[in-house]
């Protein structure tokens, strides 16, 4: 028996059938070395009150071959569809659970061992053929692995054509720029759900995909102003991917909340405008703004949408502008101790002056087609509220946001005889955010 750790570095796709077709077409321009397909069978373990996805778990035993491994997987961290996690393999002579054999450190503190075995049983598993390359780029390794098959939960199934890229060796800046590169032509989409994510959908009897509402970013208590705005493109970005799941599941409606992600990172592109210089960041404002122009349009087809390039270019942008923190090459050392300053101190500023600008906007409205002018503006100054938000209670946000959205309401119904006093109701909302009057908390 053997006991290994190690943290993947990889990035994860939904390929169309056609590209997982033609995938040795497009590793040619790069030197590479090729495994022909193995079978791969993978039986993931749970109990019944879920209590691995409660620890962020997730356990499987693997078998090729006449070999089999058991694998623990820590929930890491997911950007788009890049992810880095901890995982933890043994080696078995059969393919028989036993978690004993693992390090005794990955268990929460007072966890059972003995029950826990008892009560774990498979759940679903995956059915695969595996393809691999390991590709010299620039002065990285990278492996792509072509995975073909089904994801199986009793009598449910679901087709599996995923192209995962680890890195071997070298840095995670070549990974994405060699993952740009090969995802030029359109045909895949970043992969924010994994196999097991999709095992355990099917496992409760694949019920509908639900839209999944705008909450409220929580960062750390003492984030820096830098850790904020990552953690504010991270919320977006989840948004974004959580609803293209139910958009692409025949969902309609989800196209409407992909679209309000997009709206949600070009406004906090300008929340952190006076940081981070526009010209850091143009091309991807550029795809963005695009992308939303498109999505503007009703009732489009959600599989040509999210496997377009366009579509995938932009997300990979935003993925490697959060990892890599792009920004930080165009801040000047000034600008920079303004971002290691408190995150808390200026989401308070910042919801200031937003909650000013639409007392400003709505001080005087004189007529119906008014509102309709002022309506994007509304739409966007309360998206912001989600970001700076967190700090607070959420009752007192969520009264706060109730009467601005209900004159959204209003204005999008054109209920002319009602939406005079849900402007004054909105106006009339006391602040919940700290102000210059009062004193600073200690977590600032």
């Amino acid at each position: 028996m053997t006991e290994a750790m190690n943290v993947e570095i990889e990035l994860k796709f939904i390929a169309t059938p056609e590209v997982a077709e033609q995938l040795s077409q497009r590793l040619a321009p790069w030197p590479n070395v090729h495994t022909a397909a193995q079978k791969l069978t993978n039986i993931y373990y749970e109990t019944a009150d879920n209590t691995l996805r409660s620890y962020d778990i997730g356990l499987r035993i693997r078998g090729y071959g006449d070999r089999y491994e058991m694998t623990l997987k820590t929930a890491g961290k997911t950007v788009g569809g890049l992810h880095q996690r901890p995982e933890f393999n043994v080696d078995l002579k059969a393919a028989e659970l036993d978690i004993h054999l693992l390090p005794a450190e990955v268990w929460p503190e007072g966890c059972d061992l003995q029950a826990l075995q008892a009560a774990l049983s498979p759940v679903f598993s995956t059915h695969f053929t595996r393809e691999k390359w390991v590709v010299t780029y620039r002065s990285s390794e990278i492996e792509v692995a072509l995975d073909q098959g089904e994801v199986k939960a009793g009598e449910l199934s679901e087709p599996l054509y995923e192209i995962e890229l680890e890195l071997k060796s070298g840095s995670r800046e070549d990974l994405l720029s060699f993952a740009q590169e090969l995802t030029a032509e359109g045909g895949l989409r970043l992969g924010s759900l994994s196999k097991a994510a999709r095992g355990y959908h099917l496992a409760k009897g694949n019920p509908d995909r639900q839209i999944v509402p705008l909450g409220i970013l929580k960062v750390a208590p003492k984030a820096s102003v830098e850790q904020g705005m990552s953690d504010a493109f991270t919320f977006a970005l989840r948004h974004w991917q959580a609803n293209e799941e139910v958009w692409l599941h025949g969902d309609r409606k989800a196209q409407k909340t992909v679209l309000e992600a997009i709206e949600l990172l070009r406004q906090i592109f300008a929340l952190f405008g006076g940081l981070v210089p526009r010209k850091a960041s143009t091309a991807l404002r550029a795809g963005l703004t695009e992308l939303e122009e498109q999505l503007a349009t009703p009732r489009l087809d959600a599989k040509k949408v999210c496997f377009s390039p366009l579509y995938l270019n932009t997300q990979l942008a935003l993925t490697r502008w959060i990892a890599t923190a792009e920004w930080r090459s165009f801040v000047t050392d000034k600008t920079q101790t303004k971002l290691n300053g408190s995150f808390k101190r200026f989401a308070d500023i910042m919801l200031g002056r937003t909650g000013a600008e639409l007392k400003e906007a709505f001080e005087h409205v004189q007529h119906g087609g008014e509102y309709q002018d002022k309506y994007v503006r509304l739409v966007r100054q309360l998206l912001l509220f989600h970001v700076l938000s967190g700090a607070y209670p959420e009752e007192a946000v969520a009264e706060y946001l109730s009467g601005w959205q209900t004159l959204q309401q209003a204005i999008i119904q054109k209920q002319d005889a009602y939406i005079e006093s849900t402007r004054k109701h909105a106006m009339d909302q006391p602040t919940f955010w700290l102000n210059g009057t009062q004193k600073p908390s200690v977590n600032d």
